[in-house]
């Protein structure tokens, strides 16, 4: 007997077999990548902001000896010539420390005051302006004590 070769159908109906679905996440590689570059990035623009408060404080302490330097020089112009030309004698030089308008010894910051004749023509051409001094001027410098902030003026009769 001959079997012939029927087309059986199914009963069930096809089902085609679908592919799972994409991940859609993020796979555990990109994370690594990811947080490494926010860690390189992130160092360098963390040291830049810890030196924009350094430099801030920094800018405040020089504003701050800024204007007692000013409050100082304005004291000192505000002295009537005559006095002032008698301690700029008595200092003897402008290395001398004047104590007489300077802040007393031990305060914090302390202000010093410098006074001395000055030769401001040069007449002699010896180019110190602290030799062979012209009458009726001064010169007036006052600084913080250890720092590098002066303020300078001369002052004329």
């Amino acid at each position: 007997m001959v079997r012939h070769a029927h087309h059986v159908r199914s009963t069930f109906p096809s089902r085609r077999v679908q592919p799972a679905h994409q991940a859609t996440g993020f796979s555990y590689t990109e994370v690594l990548v990811a947080i490494t570059l926010i860690s390189i990035l992130l160092i360098p623009a963390l040291e830049s902001l810890h030196s924009g408060v350094l430099g801030s404080g920094i800018h405040s302490a020089h504003a701050n000896h800024h204007h007692r330097l000013t409050g100082k020089m304005e004291e000192i112009l505000a002295k009537s010539f005559s006095s002032l030309e008698q301690e700029a004698d008595a200092a003897g030089g402008p290395a001398v420390v004047v104590d007489a308008y300077s802040d007393t010894a031990g305060t914090a910051s302390r202000r010093l005051v410098y006074l001395a004749r000055y030769d401001g023509d040069n007449i002699d051409a010896d180019n110190n302006p602290f030799t062979d001094v012209d009458a009726g001027l001064l010169w007036v410098n006052v600084q913080i004590e250890g720092e590098n902030q002066a303020l300078e003026s001369l002052i004329s009769q």
